[in-house]
């Protein structure tokens, strides 16, 4: 997932290095540069990843937390960014799909290419019907399993990353669905560099390879 890019470069670096093809969650997310993750200063990134064979899928345009459902058909969502960041706002059918393939609409701005057909709900908040509404805009929900909750975004004094590095080393399965982020604003000894190397390593050592989501 997008987070606020401080160690974007670095993990594609990583990636690149270890012939491993990621597939990307993005969402307009603020970065530590100041500007935002889908604004024109990182087309290069996204292009190159592109061109390097990663896959795409959305995270919602404005980062968008699901909240409740509302009424009979519609959802509560609390966006973190955008006009509305931090209210919680009732999005039907229609709002719901914009909100999802906003995402697409922007990487083929900056690429030329559309992202493929997925989505992830931010924070893994969802319930059945807003899955089934991602479903009727065409996009399949992609969650992450337990295991493979790295903790990237967990407070490090509480979990410092020999710790993290020991659990996502031993805890992953065949066929789990790992999750981290290009940088996260709330911890403060941050989980990449210190984690992402040996960690592939450990993987590797278990006989693990590296499969892209839609696949």
């Amino acid at each position: 997932d997008t987070g606020n890019m401080a160690v974007a470069e670095y993990i594609a670096q990583v990636l690149k290095q270890q012939n491993i093809k990621a597939t990307f969650f993005l969402a307009n997310e603020k970065t530590k540069q100041g500007g935002y993750s889908l604004d024109d200063s990182w087309k290069g990134y996204w292009q190159a990843r592109l061109q390097e064979g990663h896959r795409f899928g959305s995270h919602t345009y404005d980062h968008s937390y699901w909240v409740q459902d509302a009424g009979e058909s519609d959802v509560l969502l609390r966006p973190q960014f955008g006009k509305n960041a931090g209210k919680a706002i009732r999005f039907d059918q229609a709002q719901l799909c914009t909100e999802i393939s906003k995402v697409s609409t922007r990487f083929q701005e900056l690429t030329g290419k559309p992202i493929d057909p997925i989505w992830r709900a931010p924070g893994g908040k969802t319930s059945p019907r807003l899955i089934a509404m991602g479903e009727r805009c065409g996009y399949r929900h992609i969650g992450w399993s337990p295991s493979g909750f790295l903790g990237d975004e967990l407070d490090s004094k509480r979990f410092p990353n020999a710790k993290l590095l020991e659990q996502a080393s031993r805890g992953l399965k065949n066929g789990d669905i790992a999750i981290a982020h290009l940088g996260i604003w709330s911890r403060e000894d941050p989980w990449a560099p210190a984690v992402l190397e040996p960690l592939i390593e450990n993987w590797k050592k278990r006989g693990f390879c590296f499969a892209l989501i839609p696949n």
